[in-house]
């Protein structure tokens, strides 16, 4: 198969990155030794749908050198680090369809490539590759063992079709993994779209008014560090429990109809469609900022929003303005995932641990696959622990143990006051 990147040259300059992130995953560099000895993936054809950054390559090496087959394709038709693509095609040999910027109809061409590979295995993120296999490209279904999927969306999707008993094999939703929504969801997310945000309009947010909407452990980390930075956080919030949570953390919870009026920055991270709709573009405050941390660009309703505005224009690379009446709207990565497509993703620490999950779970189901149903599995604790092990020991962190005594007492029910 051809790969189909921006330009080869840039190889050179992904490298550099690649290493540089690598130095910062010291779990996954444990996890990439052992499987390069015992090359569990041996005769494995794997393909995977990934934002195609510095931390996935490392990944994708990882399954290379743990005797794998890889073909992989772009999540996001905005995620792409071009300069990446190229050091996965030309210094490692891995196939790879993935240009920042393609559209939607190449975005899916590049998906359908990587299919070519014909999988044993699958690695998704977001559901496209899995949901795309089984609608229009079922011939390949009969060779695939197991997947994995690594977002809250993608899981979301998993469960549908498991639900619907239409998913044709067993897949471990990564994302449920302790290791990985705890830390990349809420640290990650956190840090990344604050850098995305700040990126692209270079504005300030201390006393700004940043409304987060959905309160999950994505929107807990944004919400924490939009605070930390200084903005006066308002939560949205569908869930009672949740918008609770978030009132005793000290934030303001409101409508969207309501807290959409107040915010100079609004951001959506909830996973649903027309979060921000019609009929709040109508009550924005003049010169708002609004993105997406959402997987999909559906959360904020963007047709509406040009079909209601007398005049739009590009006044920076990631910011889109939009007229609506007297007032200015400004739609920043055309409402994709601005966190990847105005910056670089999630630091390389945390990704650290939720592609230190993907590699041990595919080996898991290479081992395991007889055994699983059509199903959605979460991550074997034992797996969890692990990459909390190895991870803790590479910050030089020591813990305790039970004693003997204490296991004891924790399996007893005779022990009382």
């Amino acid at each position: 198969m051809k790969s189909d990147v921006k330009n080869l040259l840039l190889n050179t300059k992904g490298r550099d990155r690649v290493e540089w992130a690598y130095r910062d995953m010291p779990v996954l560099q444990e996890v990439n030794s052992v499987l390069s000895r015992n090359k569990p993936l041996k005769n494995i054809n794997l393909a995977a749908c990934l934002h195609i950054t510095t931390e996935t390559a490392n990944l994708l090496i990882t399954l290379k050198n743990a005797g794998a087959k890889v073909a992989c394709c772009a999540s996001n038709p905005l995620s792409t680090q071009d300069d990446v693509a190229a050091h996965l095609v030309k210094d490692h040999g891995i196939t790879t369809f993935a240009i920042k910027g393609i559209n939607d109809r190449g975005y899916y061409k590049h998906i359908v490539n990587s299919l070519a590979i014909k999988p044993n295995m699958t690695m998704d993120d977001g559901c496209d590759l899995v949901t795309l296999l089984h609608k229009t490209r079922r011939k390949y279904l009969k060779e695939i063992i197991g997947g994995t999927e690594e977002t809250t969306t993608g899981v979301i999707r998993l469960q549908s079709m498991s639900k619907n008993q239409v998913l044709k094999y067993p897949i471990i939703a990564v994302n449920n993994a302790f290791t990985k929504h705890l830390f990349d969801n809420r640290y990650g997310t956190g840090q990344s779209v604050l850098d995305g945000i700040m990126r692209a309009t270079n504005r300030l947010l201390a006393g700004k008014t940043f409304v987060v909407c959905g309160y999950g452990w994505c929107g807990k980390g944004l919400a924490m560090r939009a605070n930390g930075l200084g903005a006066n956080v308002i939560v949205t919030e569908i869930d009672s429990t949740k918008a609770l949570e978030a009132k005793m953390d000290g934030f303001q919870v409101m409508t969207g109809s309501e807290a959409f009026k107040k915010g100079d920055f609004i951001c959506s991270v909830t996973g649903n469609i027309n979060v921000i709709d019609k009929h709040h573009f109508k009550t924005l405050k003049d010169g708002v900022i609004i993105s997406n941390a959402g997987h999909f660009n559906v959360e904020i309703n963007i047709k509406a929003l040009k079909k209601m505005s007398s005049k739009k224009r590009k006044l920076r690379t990631d910011i889109e303005e939009f007229t609506v009446g007297k007032k200015k709207v400004y739609l920043l990565s055309d409402g994709r995932l601005v966190n990847l497509s105005a910056a670089e993703g999630h630091p390389s620490s945390v990704m650290d641990m939720s592609f230190s999950n993907q590699a041990l779970c595919s080996e898991y189901i290479v081992k395991n696959h007889k055994k699983l149903k059509n199903e959605v599995y979460d991550v074997p604790l034992s797996i969890d622990n692990k990459v909390a092990r190895i991870k803790l020991k590479s910050m030089n962190v020591k813990i305790d143990k039970l004693t003997s005594e204490q296991t004891k007492y924790l399996n007893s029910w005779e022990s009382g006051t």
